[in-house]
């Protein structure tokens, strides 16, 4: 029940498809041809359309070069993508020289590419095509053609507001790619960390689904082991009235009986452990706190648990992976950081079902205790620690992940000082508790 260690997941390296790099340049090619278009014939305005019209053609050749040349569902490298996006930056530098530079409205396209980038890119490359954008945009500033306008009332711009314009350019590549990039950042972290969670609750239900086989397994050997059994029984009885003096032969066939009597009695225990549906059914919530805490008393830290006895009975619950793995990451975390003991108090009524797990260790940091529960927040930092678990931070994700899975209530505090220690209490709804179907909760 411990983090996943690094070695195990990692994030997978971001590529980009070519069939989106070619999406976003066919509609860059399409809008660039509508804005000569409108510019030159709707609006008649003096504009080098010639020249124009030759660096989208440019633009458009390169990109049914590469539609014939590669696959559509190509995953480019980073340092082709890069360069594909340094292209798009290029080609709308040299359209907005030959239309006013940085006074063409359009000069803003610039955060297009940088923000895909931002996206999609590992951090250098976006930074590399963010430095290209505002290189370009300050070559704008001072060389470019007039902008195309009505000669009889030519716009000029003062200086100052040109600055203005370059600045908020300048500006807005950095704080928007910024932003767009923690977001996907924390996006992809989110979907690792749910992968995760996938991962452990698959290994969970293997080794539910192993009790199960075993208890079907000592089922099936019961016969066998009978009939071996009462083979030598009887052997041994034949061989007592034709021959009582062969010692070596009867102790033999005597242990071979014994022995067959002591796998009979070990199958028989795992069968009437299977039987009335604990521990490879249906459990009691006492049997679940005894489970999930059973691994931890061979540590030095001292584990409390109070069952607190109710009105009503004791609810039982399915055998459900989830839970057991989410409550004994908990324990486990709570064994961790204790100095001394743990309590897991448990009670419930008609209503509600409610774990209770502290511990007397340091407790939460502030900081870390808002972000409890989300994926990559971790505060191990004790040298042991350091050594033996070099996990992603990702353990009370999971382990609050799985447990919201079957309508349980997770809440992280710390107790009141001057008692020192992390609270971490578990509640759900009991009838949810209780609930009849496994698959149901697996699936939610």
């Amino acid at each position: 029940m411990s983090d996943i260690a690094a070695s195990e997941f990692r994030h997978s390296r971001r590529n980009i498809r070519l069939e989106t790099i070619l999406r976003l340049r066919w509609l860059a090619v399409l809008g660039q041809l509508t804005a000569i278009f409108v510019v030159a014939q709707g609006l008649d305005f003096e504009i080098p359309v010639l020249a124009c019209l030759t660096v989208v053609s440019l633009s458009a050749s390169l990109n049914l070069i590469l539609q014939i040349g590669f696959n559509s569902v190509h995953r480019l490298d980073p340092r082709f993508a890069t360069l594909l996006l340094a292209v798009n930056i290029a080609e709308l530098a040299v359209l907005l020289f030959l239309t006013g530079g940085l006074q063409n409205p359009f000069s803003f396209l610039f955060l297009a590419p940088v923000l895909i980038a931002a996206t999609a890119l590992p951090t250098r490359y976006t930074i590399m095509l963010g430095l290209l954008a505002a290189a370009c945009a300050s070559v704008l500033g001072f060389f470019h053609l007039p902008l195309p306008w009505d000669s009889d009332e030519p716009l000029v711009l003062p200086p100052i507001y040109m600055t203005g314009v370059w600045l908020s350019i300048v500006l807005v590549l950095g704080v928007t790619s910024l932003y767009a990039f923690q977001v996907t950042e924390e996006a992809r972290k989110l979907s690792d960390a749910l992968a995760a969670t996938e991962l452990v609750l698959t290994r969970e239900q293997h080794l539910t689904q192993i009790d199960g086989l075993a208890a079907a397994a000592a089922h099936e050997l019961g016969t066998p082991l009978s009939t071996i059994f009462l083979i030598s029984r009887e052997l041994e009885k034949a061989l007592q009235e034709q021959d009582p003096r062969d010692e070596q032969v009867m102790g033999d066939l005597r242990m071979l009986r014994e022995q067959a009597q002591r796998c009979r009695d070990i199958l028989g225990k795992i069968t009437q452990l299977s039987s009335g549906g604990a521990p490879f059914d249906r459990m009691p919530l006492s049997s679940l706190i005894e489970e999930t805490v059973a691994p931890h008393r061979e540590f030095d830290i001292a584990i409390k648990v109070r069952i607190a006895v109710a009105g009503s009975s004791e609810p039982v619950g399915l055998r459900n992976p989830a839970i057991l793995y989410g409550v004994g990451n908990l324990v486990e975390n709570a064994v961790d950081f204790a100095r001394e003991a743990v309590e897991v108090n448990a009670w419930w009524n008609e209503d509600r079902v409610e774990i209770v797990i502290s511990d007397d260790g340091p407790g939460i940091p502030p900081d870390i205790l808002k972000r409890i529960g989300e994926p990559y927040v971790s505060s191990r930092k004790r040298a042991s620690d350091a050594t033996a678990r070099r996990g992603l931070g990702l353990g009370v994700f999971i382990a609050r992940t799985l447990l919201e899975r079957t309508d349980a209530r997770v809440t992280f505090a710390n107790r009141v000082f001057p008692d020192h220690g992390a609270v971490v209490t578990i509640t759900w709804p009991r009838d949810r508790f209780e609930a009849d179907s496994v698959a149901g909760i697996a699936a939610s």
